[in-house]
């Protein structure tokens, strides 16, 4: 279990770093803005060019999402560890 623990805090702490990375930030938004242009100048009949952009849009959100989630469950790990070791100093 402490492997598996340790393997997901170093997990999120990558995604934390990436997340951060400016670098990182400038490729999503752009991505991001790019997808969003495709999307509204694409004429309404070419639905499959507005579906595609679309779809690199939930990638691209899916992406992120996951990196988000990734620090969230670092997050709580430690928090939940902090939390058993407050609790055995309370009972010391």
């Amino acid at each position: 279990m402490e492997d598996q623990e340790e393997q997901l805090v170093d997990l999120g702490d990558s995604a934390e770093v990436l997340l951060q990375t400016p670098a990182f930030i400038q490729v999503i938004d752009q991505c991001v803005e790019a997808s969003f242009a495709t999307f509204c100048n694409t004429e309404a009949i070419k639905v499959d060019q507005r579906e595609l952009a679309h779809r690199h849009y939930l990638a691209i959100k899916d992406v992120v999402n996951t990196l988000k989630q990734r620090v969230q469950v670092r997050d709580s790990i430690i928090e939940h560890r902090n939390g058993d070791n407050s609790q055995e100093e309370l009972a010391l």
